[in-house]
């Protein structure tokens, strides 16, 4: 069985939560704090965020999912699996708006006010910035207001808590997304699990890249559009009742998607169907 930590509310548990419904695990809802799979051996443990790090290096869970920010805060002894791509924000210094913001050296000597001390202070170190951090969990945004301190350092999703706190945001210290982490000690037969795992979020993250496209197209038109479309090998081509009309298949990369609609569309395509893929295995 493998036992995956997952945080227990919020943005990052919805995600996570779809992400593994989508490789086609179903989850017996269980109890407030465990749940188990009914059709893989896997094991979910509802936590706090910041817990998972910790859980998954004391070899409580096998494997979490867990945010950038956590993982790079906590500082345990766990090993990046996959870059999962949801649940991405950034974190930032913000400043009341009459604080005359002039560049990162206008933090010198100033207090800082964050949930987060290790990555603001590694920040500061790295700018040669001296300047000093107060610890505070929750309610970071109102520190400026009471007098604790002269800036911030949180999460920025949309920018409206900060706004909603008279701040601006005027220094991006990193991004973060959502990391599929593991134990050191992960067991032989549980790393054989967890592979068999990560094959179908794989599929999952791959099919992100591409659409499945059908079309009809002029017979006459046939070669000079198929040679626009890459497919997977190649398209599939079907003759239709009309004469002189056939349906082409294929997937095309998101990155090239609306150049090439466009093209084929100009050489006569008609009936352009488009769809989101849920999983591809390359």
């Amino acid at each position: 069985m493998l036992r995956v930590a997952i945080q227990k509310k919020g943005r990052l548990s919805d995600s996570s939560m779809n992400l593994l419904q989508r490789c086609d695990i179903r989850i017996n809802n269980g109890g407030k704090l465990n749940a188990k799979a009914t059709n893989f051996p896997l094991e979910i443990l509802y936590l706090r965020d910041d817990d998972i790090p910790e859980c998954v290096a004391d070899g409580v869970a096998d494997i979490g999912i867990v945010g950038e920010n956590e993982y790079l805060e906590k500082e345990r002894s766990v090993s990046i699996v996959e870059r999962l791509g949801f649940a991405k924000c950034r974190m930032s210094i913000a400043v009341p708006k009459s604080f005359v913001y002039e560049g990162i050296s206008s933090l010198q000597n100033r207090k800082i006010a964050t949930s987060y001390p290790k990555i603001i202070s590694q920040f500061l170190l790295e700018k040669k910035i001296n300047a000093e951090v107060h610890e505070i969990s929750g309610s970071v945004e109102i520190a400026p207001n009471i007098g604790m301190a002269d800036a911030i350092f949180d999460i920025v999703s949309t920018g409206s808590t900060l706004l909603q706190n008279g701040l601006k945001e005027v220094e991006q210290v990193l991004t973060s997304e959502a990391l599929l982490i593991a134990s050191r000690d992960i067991s032989k037969e549980k790393s054989e699990l967890l592979e068999k795992l990560m094959f179908r979020v794989r599929t999952v993250q791959q099919a992100k890249n591409y659409k499945y496209v059908l079309m009809n197209v002029p017979t006459e038109k046939l070669i000079e559009i198929t040679n626009l479309l890459p497919g997977m090998k190649s398209p599939t081509i079907l003759p239709l009742a009309d004469k002189g009309w056939s349906s082409i298949h294929t997937v095309i990369q998101t990155d090239r998607f609306w150049e090439i609609i466009e093209q084929v569309k100009n050489l006569g395509a008609e009936g352009i169907l488009i769809t989101d893929i849920e999983n591809i295995v390359l």
